[in-house]
């Protein structure tokens, strides 16, 4: 966690509020979260990371939500973070939804909750609202689409090279299924944000980008539909970076049109795919704070 956080303005760091820890037991893994509870909030934010993070590397953005009458928590899907798993290898993209989808009905308390999706986590996130009955909002820094060819070129290291291994997506089953793979191979993750020293954290950490992940996985998610995302009314608010050099916001706009909404877009100012700069990172603050006042 504080190795993200040096990459925070200077001017960020003195705000940086510790989380407590939290587990929770779902089927074979024990789910670990970073909580900084308000019981007298009117809303809770759930952070939700994708293939190169984990809670505690979003956490420093979370943390400056502090004392804005949210409840935060931000949550390590399995095979990242601390969420210990028996059986890392079956663990496939469907069980990100279910558990996600559990978590928001075990937790519910009667306030409304946002989900705020970052990278692939953005699509994540609208598909698993669309599946709850609580969620009030989705914040997603990133909209991508694994079916799409464009997409697929854009999150792999590969570029349209990757295309030639899309019809083979469909034989992975069984023990080809479980062979692993770090993540860090497959995606670009040197395009984190302006400063490479970013990119090299994602990529060699052992919790997030430098995971080992099987097969299995990455078949599940590039095959992925999002089918419910695409046919449930959800307020979805795009706030992508403007200067990322990973994802095209074109992309993200295009999938944001396949929604049925309502739906925003806004882009945070001069920041990275992972939005650490200002003034970037202030636009994003300011965004959920609107966002958790209208769920209110």
């Amino acid at each position: 966690m504080d190795e993200y956080a040096r990459f925070l303005p200077l001017a960020r760091i003195d705000s940086l509020i510790s989380p407590v820890s939290e587990w929770w037991a779902w089927k074979k893994h024990l789910v670990h979260l970073f909580r900084l509870r308000d019981v007298n909030a009117p809303v809770r934010l759930l952070v939700v990371h994708g293939a190169g993070a984990h809670g505690g590397a979003l956490w420093p953005i979370a943390s400056l939500l502090a004392g804005r009458r949210i409840d935060l928590a931000a949550v390590d899907l399995p095979l990242y973070g601390r969420t210990m798993t028996g059986s890392r290898r079956t663990v496939t993209y469907e069980d990100w939804i279910a558990l996600l989808v559990d978590l928001i009905a075990v937790e519910d308390d009667g306030r409304p909750v946002i989900l705020l999706g970052a990278s692939i986590g953005g699509l994540l996130s609208v598909e698993v609202a669309a599946r709850s009955h609580t969620v009030a909002a989705v914040i997603a820094t990133c909209l991508l689409d694994p079916t799409e060819s464009d997409a697929r070129s854009a999150m792999t290291r590969f570029g349209s090279l990757a295309l030639a291994f899309v019809p083979l997506l469909r034989l992975i089953r069984g023990p080809l299924a479980r062979i692993p793979l770090r993540i860090s191979w497959i995606a670009n993750l040197r395009n984190m944000g302006s400063d490479p020293g970013l990119g090299r954290l994602c990529a060699n950490d052992a919790r997030g980008g430098g995971a080992w992940v099987p097969l299995g996985f990455l078949a599940s998610f590039m095959q992925h539909p999002h089918s419910q995302a695409r046919t449930k009314q959800v307020p979805v608010h795009l706030m992508h970076p403007e200067l990322d050099e990973w994802i095209p916001v074109a992309l993200s706009e295009s999938t944001l049109q396949t929604l049925p909404g309502p739906t925003t877009s806004r882009l945070l100012r001069s920041c990275g795919h992972f939005p650490l700069e200002e003034p970037g990172l202030q636009d994003l603050l300011n965004g959920i704070e609107a966002v958790a006042a209208g769920a209110v």
